[in-house]
């Protein structure tokens, strides 16, 4: 409907204004059937209640307890710093009120001059290319246009009272910048039905069914969640691992308490010597790796002659509250490298952590170093960090009361549930992650389309508490790798004794682990680093495969000097990185043997992906 509205009714409508504008235009938004709209505004209340009957009935048995004040609290104290700097002194108050006021006279004056049929130069304050506001409305109809215009200008004048209030620490000021965004992200016109003229005609048009269907969809995910909110952002009716997702044939070797490890089969005459074990983050699970076979990079490196081993880490439970880091380097990297022995009876290996499994490899490595254990001789990394200086908008959650109070959540249960996790995740890009997917189902009341990736993003895991206690303290709240200061199976651990050649890849828009993030981590290596710089984000920027031709990357030889200027001089190659990948591993050492038996001389436990990964 909205496309037809692009050019339906607007005749003489310019699209910075309302130069002859058409009362005709507002027909779409006249209520034609008032009584429908009565019963489905009666079944949309009925539908409401049964969503706050989901939400208050594990709280009403006790099931559930909300906990939910820490964050509100936070932000509360966070804003009220910035408050202080502009109310203290009355000049400032002035000053801050006097530009948002004269920011509104403006957009009035020029609202009026377009209403009096005068071209105006649109607002340079108001941006024109926001995906939210792509509805011609937006700009053609008075009502909406000034709506969309006051949120610019009043988020714009949010942002810069964070961004010029003095004697704020840094930690502060960024926590403060980032509640600013969630909550205008959150007050968007678009989120709200007599605010988004899309969402009104079609309301108007449906006599507020979509209304009924929406609050229907509401109250099943609350009860999918379990009292909480489980927002669906793809059909996942449509996918079944091991069946349409993560189908590469391989089979489990290995098992222990933190992981199972597969192998998959050869798909080639001839294979590298050395075999490649993949470390993914426990945080999600493996299978980004392995989205479908188009996709999959763990297909593309069978394909070019790897004997592929996979570290599927176990979702955990109660019984996992005190593995932590040194238990997943242990029993999960230290476990693998094991099995990968036995299975080809190889010492060295290739090995690849994608971010917080990059993050775990790092730090086994130098753990490694200090034991003489040399078994991995090269490794990649992926949209990982070792130094988290400039870690992005993740450390707005790990200050010390923050995490002391997490600590306190976890000693109830033994872990982290993930839907916490996956929560913060889709803060970091509410306006993408959250508010549209908002909209389309609890307001339009459409079911979201079929996606692996998101498919993928809503399968969380849950975290141990020890595992994510350390982690948390160690990496964002303390820089201890980076330090040199973390201590590892009771040794003090330094990346300056990692020697062997590593392959250092970021992502040039991500927000988890920012590309300057990953620069600055590879100096702190003691070997040969290959930094590259891939295009998109966190995911997309490592699942791209070649016969796509999407996006590009960067190389630009050492990640030194300064970041920026590293990127100006840098190579742009169109495409994906992944080739420019294989013949950096082929240059360490491409010799080949004759393709390995799945397991070896070891059972198989179960084909893949294995049980872990169902959980």
């Amino acid at each position: 409907m909205a496309e037809d509205r692009k050019t339906e009714g607007q005749t003489g409508a310019s699209a910075d204004g309302f130069t002859g504008f058409d009362p005709k235009s507002v027909d779409p938004y006249i209520l034609k059937d008032p009584e429908a709209f009565t019963m489905n505004l009666a079944r949309t209340v009925e539908q409401l209640g049964k969503a706050a009957s989901a939400w208050l009935a594990p709280r009403e048995s006790g099931a559930k307890t909300d906990m939910v004040a820490d964050p509100v609290v936070d932000m509360v104290k966070t804003l009220s710093k910035v408050s202080e700097y502009w109310l203290s002194d009355p000049r400032r108050t002035l000053e801050a009120q006097t530009y948002l006021m004269g920011s509104f006279f403006s957009m009035w004056t020029r609202t009026l001059q377009k209403m009096s049929g005068d071209a105006v130069s649109p607002a340079a304050d108001v941006p024109r290319n926001d995906k939210r506001f792509s509805d011609a409305d937006w700009a053609a109809n008075p009502f909406f246009d000034f709506l969309r215009q006051a949120y610019f200008i009043t988020s714009d004048w949010a942002d810069r009272m964070v961004r010029d209030a003095e004697g704020l620490d840094d930690h502060t000021k960024h926590k403060a910048a980032f509640y600013v965004r969630q909550i205008s992200s959150a007050l968007s016109p678009a989120n709200f039905v007599t605010t988004n003229p899309q969402l009104y005609r079609e309301t108007v048009a449906s006599s507020g069914a979509n209304l009924v269907k929406g609050m229907q969809m509401l109250a099943e995910d609350i009860v999918a969640g379990k009292g909480d909110l489980k927002l669906r952002q793809t059909d996942t009716s449509k996918f079944a691992i091991g069946e349409n997702i993560a189908m590469t044939p391989g089979k489990v070797i290995g098992q222990s308490d933190v992981c199972q490890v597969l192998q998959y089969d050869a798909a080639t005459e001839t294979v590298l010597k050395r075999p490649l074990l993949i470390c993914p983050p426990w945080i999600n699970k493996f299978y980004v790796l392995d989205l479908n076979p188009q996709k999959s990079f763990i297909k593309w490196a069978v394909d070019q002659g790897h004997t592929v081993f996979v570290i599927s880490w176990v979702n955990p439970d109660e019984r996992h509250a005190a593995k932590d880091w040194e238990s997943y380097a242990r029993e999960g990297i230290g476990f693998a490298l094991d099995i990968i022995r036995q299975a080809t009876g190889e010492e060295d290996v290739n090995a690849i952590g994608y971010c917080v499994g990059g993050t775990l490899l790092a730090a086994t490595l130098a753990l490694h170093a200090q034991e003489g254990d040399t078994r991995i001789r090269s490794a990649t990394l992926f949209t990982t960090q070792v130094d988290f200086t400039h870690a992005g908008d993740l450390k707005v959650f790990a200050d010390e009361e923050q995490i002391a109070q997490m600590e306190e959540r976890m000693k109830e249960t033994g872990y982290l549930d993930g839907s916490k996790m996956a929560m913060a995740f889709n803060m970091l890009r509410a306006s993408d992650l959250i508010w549209p997917y908002f909209v389309n189902n609890y307001l339009k009341g459409q079911e979201p389309t079929a996606f692996d990736l998101l498919y993928w993003n809503s399968d969380s895991t849950r975290m141990p508490a020890a595992n994510h206690s350390f982690y948390l303290r160690n990496c964002y709240l303390q820089n201890n790798l980076a330090k040199g200061e973390m201590v590892l199976a009771g040794k003090t651990v330094s990346l300056d004794s990692v020697k062997i050649p590593i392959y250092n890849l970021a992502a040039k828009e991500d927000h988890i682990a920012p590309a300057k993030s990953v620069f600055i981590g590879s100096r702190f290596f003691g070997g040969d680093v290959t930094y590259v710089m891939s295009g998109s984000g966190h995911i997309a920027g490592v699942v791209n495969p070649p016969d796509k031709g999407k996006y590009q990357f960067w190389t630009g030889g050492p990640a030194k000097g300064d970041f920026d200027d590293w990127v100006k001089t840098a190579k742009e190659t169109p495409g994906s990185w992944w080739p420019h990948w294989q013949a950096w591993i082929e240059t360490l050492d491409s010799e080949r043997v004759p393709a390995r038996k799945t397991g070896g001389q070891l059972n198989s436990l179960e084909e893949a992906p294995g049980s872990y990964v169902r959980a």
